[in-house]
């Protein structure tokens, strides 16, 4: 769908419609082509645009070249002679002026426009593509090297986009005011020209150096996007380890390896860029001694020797801009490299053409002989087999380490299985979109995100269209209302970022409220409580136990209160199941059970303990570590 109303922009033959991402074309695909050529299919999208710009370049540079000669007849024919009026020639050159101006506005208000249309279209595409990667991508890869890359990466594109097609008419200008020249006098060109090899070798010499340079500075610029991004996002962690002076040890390392590679780059440039500018004045001086001796032999006129140097001044603007603009050239050719190395990842999580919406049943969840590992690391889940029966709870316990939480990381699909498969309602999940999928799986996790906006829009995240009925609902099923009935502006309340404003047992509050709006039929609840005190634990669980009767639930347990939600329970060890029964059973007859109960909550559980009182449970949950927990 093309939105344009009230968005669009137009000025003359300009039409700018804001496009969806659907709608903007990828790059393409063959990385052995050069990085303009991969960009094409974006740049094809303004063609239009692009034509009319340049068609305006091109007129506006004609009347910059044809005012010299205007002026060279002027003075030979009309000052020098006298022999014809001089108000013709004032009138056209005042013509061409205005002509030029009004040339140069719709070429430069085009180019800038296209520029900024290209930088929306990179945004999008790599937004768009960043959406659809595995959650292995986003392990390996810090959060600053891809916020570097969608912002500084595509602001050197958009500015190259913007600056390029300008340089490219100083060139058209450069070879029309030859062509003049040569037409005006063969042996005074002959003698301008003469410096263009030694500009040509130079400008060779500073793009050399310019290109490595410029990769570096982008990479280490990321790197140093990663430290400030790290040390902001976890700003709590620093300061209770009294780090902030390691901290900004470590970004003052980044910062000077960036500087290092700017100065090195500014040498490159203070080098190169004066000869590369100051050489075609060289021409001009000689223009000046060969000119003024053909004059006093009558072999040219006064007019072509300022005709001359009017040119001279036309033809040394792109040298004087050529290291700027080689330089703004091998940023961005290093800066595509840098997006292409996004656009370019493919992701392990992949749809079949096609996929079919999940036809969700009851919600039975089979993992049929699953094993797993996350990248290249060991295997964490080794031939797992689970069968959850629809409308059933079943508690997963085990020690830290022993795969519990990935168990919840695969169903929705964020991560793929190396062997085996995973069925919901006796369909592979591989076979359906993940957008149904992950619509009919809710997620609980022990440490729940919370987005920088009020209460009620993070509870009715996943269903924007809902109701003050339904949200609060929810709200009070998770026991949210509790905290939000004493805020000034209640479920209007906008959290900090990531929530951070509410404590950890508000925010999983929050986030259990946002899951039950969904009304999955599917739901996993990864320690979803754990920083909840035992009291509202209790009041939520009686809230969910209604909840849970027709849903199939998942749920990742440490404290005794939260097993005893489940029909049954099964312990992991290393990957694999070795028990299965329901809480007393276990508690009866497995003793590694008891073991990790005892892990759990501190002390050793007896067969006798009611574990659905708040008083077995503990305020506080275990830790998992890394992404195998």
């Amino acid at each position: 769908m093309r939105h344009t109303s009230g968005i669009g922009r137009s000025i003359g033959v300009f039409q700018w419609p804001v496009r969806s991402a659907e709608e903007v074309q990828g790059i393409d695909p063959d990385p052995e082509l050069g990085w303009i050529r991969r960009l094409w299919p974006i740049l094809r999208q303004h063609r239009r645009s692009v034509s009319w710009s340049l068609a305006a370049a091109v007129a506006a540079v004609g009347s910059q070249t044809a005012i010299p000669a205007i002026t060279k007849t002027a003075i030979d024919g009309a000052l020098v002679d006298g022999s014809r009026s001089i108000t013709p020639f004032v009138v056209a050159l005042v013509a061409l002026a205005l002509g030029r101006s009004l040339f140069a506005y719709s070429y430069r208000y085009g180019l800038y426009s296209l520029a900024y249309r290209i930088d929306f279209d990179l945004r999008v595409l790599i937004y768009d593509h960043l959406t659809k990667l595995g959650f292995g991508y986003f392990d390996r890869t810090p959060s600053g090297q891809i916020i570097s890359r969608a912002n500084s990466d595509i602001k050197a594109i958009q500015i190259y986009m913007a600056l390029a097609p300008l340089f490219a008419t100083t060139i058209v200008g450069f070879v029309s005011s030859l062509v003049v020249m040569i037409v005006i006098s063969v042996p005074l060109t002959l003698v301008a020209m003469a410096a263009l090899p030694g500009v040509y070798l130079a400008g060779i010499a500073l793009r050399n150096r310019i290109f490595p340079l410029s990769w570096i500075v982008q990479a280490r610029t990321a790197d140093m996007v990663t430290v400030v991004d790290e040390s902001i996002t976890g700003t709590r962690m620093v300061r209770s380890f009294a780090a902030e002076d390691a901290r900004v040890d470590a970004l003052a390392l980044t910062a000077r390896r960036v500087r290092w590679a700017n100065v090195t780059q500014a040498d490159a440039r203070a080098r190169w860029g004066p000869l590369v500018e100051n050489l075609p004045r060289l021409g001009l001086a000689a223009v000046l001694v060969v000119g003024g001796w053909l004059a006093i032999e009558g072999r040219a006129t006064i007019g072509d020797i300022v005709a001359f140097n009017s040119y001279l001044v036309v033809m040394q603007i792109p040298f004087r801009l050529v290291g700027f603009f080689l330089q703004l050239g091998q940023r961005a050719r290093a800066s595509a490299g840098r997006i292409f190395e996004i656009l370019d990842e493919r992701s392990d999580i992949t749809e079949v053409d096609h996929a079919p919406e999940l036809a969700t049943g009851g919600g039975m969840v089979e993992f049929e002989h699953v094993s797993f590992g996350y990248g290249d690391g060991p295997t964490v889940l080794r031939d797992f087999s689970l069968r959850i029966e629809a409308g059933q709870t079943v508690a997963v316990v085990g020690s830290t380490g022993g795969g519990k939480s990935t168990i919840t990381r695969l169903l929705p699909r964020f991560y793929d299985v190396r062997d085996g498969a995973i069925r919901l309602d006796g369909t592979d999940i591989r076979e359906v979109s993940l957008t149904s999928l992950r619509r009919a799986v809710g997620i609980v996790t022990d440490e729940p995100f919370l987005f920088s906006v009020s209460i009620r829009d993070n509870i009715a995240y996943g269903r924007p269209d809902a109701d003050h009925a339904d949200v609060l609902a929810a709200a009070r099923a998770a026991c949210v209302t509790d905290f939000v009935d004493d805020l000034a502006d209640g479920f209007d309340t906008v959290v900090g970022e990531r929530g951070y404003t509410l404590s950890g047992g508000q925010r999983q509050r929050v986030a259990i409220a946002r899951t039950l709006l969904m009304n999955p039929p599917v739901l996993v609840l990864d320690d979803a409580t754990s920083a909840i005190d035992v009291g509202v634990e209790d009041r939520i669980h009686s809230a969910l136990a209604g909840l849970l009767a027709n849903r199939t639930t998942l749920i990742v347990a440490h404290r005794l209160s939260t097993i005893a939600l489940a029909d049954r329970v099964v312990l992991l060890d290393h990957g694999q199941i070795v028990a299965d029964g329901t809480h007393q059973d276990l508690l009866a007859n497995e003793p590694r059970y008891r073991a990790v109960l005892a892990t759990a909550d501190g002390s050793t559980p007896s067969v006798g303990d009611d574990t659905r009182a708040p008083a077995t449970a503990s305020t506080s949950g275990s830790v998992t570590s890394g992404p195998t927990g």
